[in-house]
């Protein structure tokens, strides 16, 4: 903990050295003018947040909190992209997927889950109006017609319960009123790229209004297949979404009704085989991101619906009665070929590529059944004196079926593979938190929050034909598989009884300067893996994840300025760990590591350099720690020598001739998918001109340290730093009411590997390339 204390001082010291030069540079200015005009100069606004579950000013919330406005919502999604154009775009955050649009995994202070199963878990909470979206495909709604995105970093366990170790992510759809307004939007850009978007609403009677809103993207196929296969390009997409909403507000009495529902029709995730040069992590010479040769099919479709009401009843005296009622469903299926070639090496030259596919893997996954129910009752006091409160009971069920297939790619796409599963989890919490204003400038908060929950999952189907645990050759069913387990039981029901608490201190050193800090904790819920064909059931333990932070936020410059800074420290008993692939067949490995650390440093900085050009930077250090010696994992896969790893694996190993394969100890690596550095930084300049028209430029950047793909480390699958921005111009008129502009993202055009698969080949995944396009918005 030596190091952990000295954080702070270097945060504070990070604060202080951002602080200074933009007081100086605001006193010079202020000298300079000859007469200040204070009356139009222009300002931050206050900025309103619900990360303690009641509406409160972001700069008295002790917590570490970023949000994303309408503006830059509708800026960095431009280019049709889905929820990952947020990772980086707030400190600490980073976003990435292997399965394209539908199965976001978030990571907030590099911690989160690699693990790519449908009935996974994450330690990243996404909730969408008020109500949590478990399942991972849920997380992938699209953004549009949002009012706010809200990033609560560290510990949420008290108020947003289980499953938010480390964070949560809220989104805010734009609420109905009594006035008529609302908008649409149309973009076109490269690869017949379509983005459509728009929204209504208005009052229908003196208490009741409405909205609704949809969203429309396509894009064209973009990478063409080479090879004579099922699919003769790659990365296109349809997807559509719409939500309709009903407001009713009467005497001591609200009720928000949403209902809103998605589609996606598309390609799935592009694995692209042999694109790492091997010893190395750049791609290959004459790489071409246009390109692939596979003979797998391609592709990804989903469904997803839900429905929530959102309850509010003024009891008097400065009490509220909450309920939160929600519905969510989804279906899905997403197909892809996963060596990223074609052909494999037993046959004739010439018949498999590019370079070396020890064998072919083609496999699909898909939810076919699924049902999410919530309830949540809260009751909240603003009496308005020292002493205020809430106190709730949260419910949660879900039950749902995941079938995951294996094809053939050398005979046609046939069918080699089946299972299905079904999982069911079961929870309810009380919980509770207490605001104390203990002096005019001290406030003291604590939280509170008991939970129970049991998962139950059960193999209900399965067979392939001939490949593990069977003998080749053979029919492998459902009681092979039994049999092949210790005890004969292919299910699986874990309960975990859980405690959680924060607590936290608000200190008022002036009118515009407050310090904060928290002491918090989460955990996230037990993990089922079911038994398949490279593993045995397993059953990861509950973690637990207890946080310490302390930081400043301060509004400078007369409002012109505002700074945002904080340290943390953060551990995690029994981390769940997920080996993904390598030399155990393309299996997810559950297990727990004793412990895992992090540290680090965040800032938030805006500021009116001049009225007319608005500067924002966001920066985070992460440094992350797995802390287990006797931790090993299988590395990557053997290459056609039995006894050398298909990749560089720069940890301490040992090869086990018994499994044939290599174990890499993971003692001291960081966090998978955990970059050390972010930064982000936008840049808006607008010239007024005449009857309320304006001419702007709004540039954006974001870069991202490198990343472990896996839990080992190795040369070749560890991701390169990225650095990606965006350019903006556009002219608005009529006071803002129509905007044209023409767009680029990732107007560099770097192309890194995002993400890889080690099991077979140096297959990787890469960003998207550069997109060019026009938008136009009217709003009314």
């Amino acid at each position: 903990m030596t190091l952990a204390r000295k954080l702070p001082r270097h945060a504070l010291a990070v604060a202080i050295a951002l602080m200074l030069p933009a007081q100086a540079a605001l006193a010079q200015d202020a000298q300079a003018a000859p007469e200040p005009q204070t009356d139009t100069a222009a300002t931050l606004d206050a900025v309103q947040v619900t990360a303690q579950r009641r509406v409160e000013n972001l700069q008295d919330v002790p917590v570490s909190v970023t949000t994303v406005n309408q503006e830059q919502l509708d800026v960095f999604g431009s280019g049709g992209t889905d929820v990952r154009f947020l990772s980086g775009r707030v400190p600490s955050l980073n976003i990435e997927s292997s399965f394209g649009r539908a199965f976001p995994r978030f990571y907030i202070r590099g911690y989160g889950n690699t693990d790519f199963r449908l009935n996974t878990s994450q330690p990243v909470s996404l909730v969408y109006d008020d109500v949590v979206q478990e399942n991972p495909i849920l997380k992938g709604f699209p953004v549009f017609d949002l009012d706010r995105v809200e990033v609560l970093r560290g510990p949420q366990g008290s108020l947003f319960g289980r499953n938010s170790p480390a964070g949560v992510v809220k989104f805010e759809s734009v609420r109905p009123s009594q006035e008529f307004g609302g908008y649409g939007k149309v973009g076109v850009g490269s690869d017949n790229m379509w983005n459509l978007e728009g929204a209504v609403g208005g009052g229908l009677t003196e208490n009741w209004s409405a909205r609704a809103s949809a969203l429309f993207q396509r894009r064209d196929n973009w990478v063409d297949n080479t090879y004579p296969g099922p699919n003769d390009g790659f990365e296109g997409y349809d997807e559509s979404a719409g939500r309709v909403q009903f407001l009713y507000e009467g005497d001591g009495f609200e009720a928000l009704l949403n209902a809103h529902a998605r589609h996606l029709n598309g390609t799935a995730r592009l694995f692209r085989a042999n694109i790492i040069k091997p010893g190395t992590n750049d791609l290959v010479d004459g790489f071409n991101e246009d390109q692939v040769s596979l003979d797998g099919l391609n592709h990804s479709e989903l469904d997803s619906q839900g429905a929530n009401a959102r309850l509010s009843w003024e009891l008097g005296n400065g009490y509220t009665l909450y309920s939160i009622t929600g519905y969510e469903s989804v279906e899905t299926y997403s197909r892809g070929d996963i060596d990223g070639g074609f052909g494999a090496a037993f046959l004739p030259p010439g018949m498999s590529g590019p370079g070396v596919i020890p064998f072919a893997s083609e496999t699909a996954d898909g939810i076919p059944e699924h049902s999410q129910w919530t309830q949540e009752f809260r009751i909240e006091s603003d009496t308005g004196t020292a002493w205020n409160w809430q106190a709730g009971f949260f419910y949660f069920k879900e039950d749902y079926d995941v079938e995951s297939f294996s094809y053939d790619s050398l005979n046609g796409g046939a069918q080699d593979g089946y299972q299905r599963i079904n999982q069911t989890n079961d929870s309810w919490a009380l919980f509770g938190a207490v605001t104390w204003q203990a002096t005019d400038k001290l406030e003291l908060r604590a939280g509170a929050r008991y939970t129970w929950d049991e998962k139950e999952l059960n193999v209900e189907e399965y067979w392939n034909t001939g490949f593990a645990p069977c003998v080749l050759g053979g029919l492998c069913t459902i009681e092979d598989l039994a049999a092949a387990e210790p005890d004969g039981d292919l299910s699986a029901s874990p309960e975990d009884k859980k405690f959680s608490w924060d607590l936290s201190a608000t200190y008022e050193i002036n009118d515009d300067v407050n310090v904060y800090g928290r002491v918090a904790t989460g955990y996230r819920g037990s993990s089922i893996q079911s038994a398949g064909a490279f593993n045995t059931k397993s059953v990861a333990s509950p973690e637990t994840s207890t946080s310490y932070e302390m930081g400043v936020k301060a509004d400078l410059w007369d409002n012109r300025a505002r700074i945002n800074a904080g340290v943390f420290y953060y551990e995690v008993e029994d981390q769940q760990l997920t080996a993904v692939g390598g030399a155990t067949g393309n299996a997810n490995i559950l297990l727990n590591a004793d412990e895992s650390v992090g540290k680090g440093i965040e800032v938030d900085f805006q500021a009116y350099l001049t009225d007319n050009l608005l500067f924002t930077l966001g920066s985070s250090y992460n440094k992350t720690e797995i802390k287990d010696s006797g931790l090993t994992v299988a590395t990557c896969a053997n290459s056609i020598d039995p006894t050398r790893p298909n990749c560089t694996v720069t940890d301490p190993t040992v090869f086990d001739p018994v499994s044939g394969t290599f174990r890499a100890n993971i003692d001291g690596n960081s966090l998978p998918q955990a970059p050390e550095w972010t930064h982000n930084l936008t840049l808006r300049w607008g010239l007024p001109m005449d009857n309320g028209a304006e001419f702007y430029v709004f540039t954006d950047w974001v870069y991202r340290d490198e990343v472990n793909f896996f839990l080992y480390e190795s040369e070749e699958f560890t991701g390169k730093s990225l650095v990606e921005g965006g350019l903006r111009v556009g002219y608005m008129w009529d006071s803002g009411r129509y905007d044209l502009a023409l767009y680029g993202r990732n107007i560099t055009d770097e192309v890194q590997v995002v993400g890889a698969i080690d099991f077979n080949n140096l297959t990787g995944m890469i960003n998207e390339p550069r997109l060019v396009g026009v938008e136009f918005k009217a709003n009314f």
